[in-house]
């Protein structure tokens, strides 16, 4: 159960990321360029994808990284982009529909991802390289993609239960391999968590948030971004706390 804080505590982001996860998937289909939009409308200042490559080399946005029906299904990565339905976008698309004035999370389905994300962001809106997120369960994979741009913030999507070192332990390898953040469900974090790892200079992300209560909740924390399928609650939540 999480703990309430009375008081919020500081983040290192002021203000927090409202991230829209899949886009406002709660209100339009998920990962489709009408959810992306919508979220952006609504108020979030960050949009949440997955990010997968098709057999061409195309980094295309979708959660499951398949395609077709119940007894055709197929992977993403064994398609050419040409073969892939409408309603799978490109990151190129996304971009070309959404402009880039918000944050851009990015689950790397495949590590191999990265480079062609960070390639098509810096041509077609490099202004966005340093609110492009990449995130991934394994710190060590990710903390490999830092020569791929230096201001491109690098993301260990994990659970608190899996640092087996211990947090601390964690933050410290985190801040000394450049990987800027950590990602982990709501209920893993507390105030004294956060306060840790931006000790260590890391920035702080909760994900599975879709009540304004426990919103609330974890902003008082000093967390540093939020993601919910709810864009209409997050925005509730950040102006009920002075956001």
């Amino acid at each position: 159960m999480m703990r309430a804080v009375q008081q919020r505590l500081p983040s290192l982001l002021v203000p927090p990321v409202a991230f829209a996860h899949r886009g406002a998937r709660a209100h339009a289909p998920e990962n489709t360029l009408e959810a992306f939009r919508l979220a952006l409308r609504l108020g979030a200042t960050g949009l949440e994808s997955d990010v997968w490559l098709t057999s061409d080399g195309v980094p295309v946005l979708d959660h499951d990284g398949v395609s077709g029906g119940l007894f055709r299904r197929k992977k993403l990565s064994d398609q050419r982009r040409s073969q892939l339905p409408d309603h799978i976008p490109t990151l190129a698309e996304l971009l070309d529909t959404c402009g880039w004035d918000y944050h851009l999370s990015l689950d790397l389905k495949d590590v191999a991802a990265a480079r062609p994300v960070v390639e098509t962001v810096r041509e077609a809106a490099p202004d966005l390289l340093p609110r492009v997120w990449l995130c991934h369960p394994d710190w060590q994979a990710v903390a490999l993609l830092r020569p791929l741009h230096p201001d491109v913030k690098l993301v260990d999507s994990t659970r608190l239960a899996q640092m087996k070192e211990g947090p601390e332990r964690r933050a410290a390898q985190l801040a000394e391999h450049g990987v800027d953040a950590v990602n982990l469900r709501h209920a893993d974090w507390t105030g004294g968590l956060t306060t840790l790892f931006h000790r260590f200079d890391r920035l702080t992300l909760a994900w599975d948030l879709q009540h304004e209560e426990l919103l609330r909740g974890v902003l008082r924390m000093g967390i540093d971004g939020v993601f919910s399928d709810h864009v209409d609650r997050m925005v509730d939540a950040f102006r009920a706390e002075g956001m």
